[in-house]
C-alpha cells in the first residue's frame, strides 16, 4: 500500500498536468500542476514524517517557474524548468563531491549501503545524468513543438530515469556493504 501511495505521490502531479494539458493546453495546465505538486509534497511529508528534500526543492522551482509562466503569459519559463531543476541537482551533488560529503548517501543511505568509493562513483554518474537530461530538455523544447515537449516531459523523462537507475545496479552491487 505504501508503494502505491508513493507512486501516486510521485506521478500524480504529472498525470494532473497531462490531463489538463490534453483538454486545455499548456497555460491552463500549469496552475493545477502547481496545486497537485504542493499536495504531493504535503502527503509525502505526512507519510515520511520528514521534509522530502528533493521533491520540496522541485516543488519550489515548479511554483517559481509556473508562477512566472502564468504572470508573464510566457511558456518559455515553464519549458526551462526541467533544465534548471536538473542543473540544480547536478550542482548540489557536485558541491557535495567537492566537500567530500556524498549527498546521495544522505538521500539514499537508509535504502542502500555502499563503500565511499561507490557513493562517489554513483554520485558522479547522477551528476552526468542530470546534466544530460538538462541538455536533452533544452534541445527538445527549443527544436520541437509544445506537444512533443509535453510528451517528452510526461512520458520520456520518467522511463529514461528508470532505465538509468536500473543501469546503476551493477555499480551498487559491486560497492554494496552489509553495514
Amino acid at each position: 500500500m505504501k508503494t502505491i501511495s508513493k507512486l501516486l505521490i510521485d506521478i500524480g502531479p504529472l498525470a494532473i498536468f497531462f490531463i489538463f494539458y490534453s483538454k486545455n493546453g499548456l497555460q491552463p495546465a500549469i496552475l493545477p500542476f502547481m496545486i497537485a505538486t504542493i499536495i504531493s509534497v504535503l502527503f509525502s511529508y505526512i507519510m515520511e514524517k520528514k521534509i522530502p528534500i528533493m521533491p520540496t526543492v522541485g516543488a519550489g522551482i515548479i511554483l517559481l517557474f509556473g508562477g512566472l509562466t502564468i504572470y508573464f503569459d510566457n511558456e518559455v519559463f515553464f519549458k526551462m524548468k526541467p533544465t534548471i531543476i536538473n542543473i540544480l541537482f547536478a550542482v548540489i551533488l557536485y558541491g557535495g563531491e567537492i566537500m567530500k560529503k556524498p549527498l546521495l548517501k544522505y538521500l539514499l543511505g537508509t535504502a542502500i549501503k555502499l563503500q565511499n568509493e561507490g557513493w562517489s562513483k554513483l554520485t558522479k554518474r547522477w551528476i552526468g545524468f542530470f546534466i544530460a537530461l538538462a541538455f536533452l530538455n533544452e534541445i527538445i523544447w527549443r527544436t520541437q513543438s509544445t506537444d512533443i515537449w509535453v510528451n517528452f516531459k510526461v512520458f520520456g523523462i520518467l522511463p529514461i530515469t528508470f532505465v538509468f537507475t536500473l543501469a546503476q545496479f551493477s555499480l551498487i552491487k559491486k560497492y554494496q556493504t552489509e553495514d
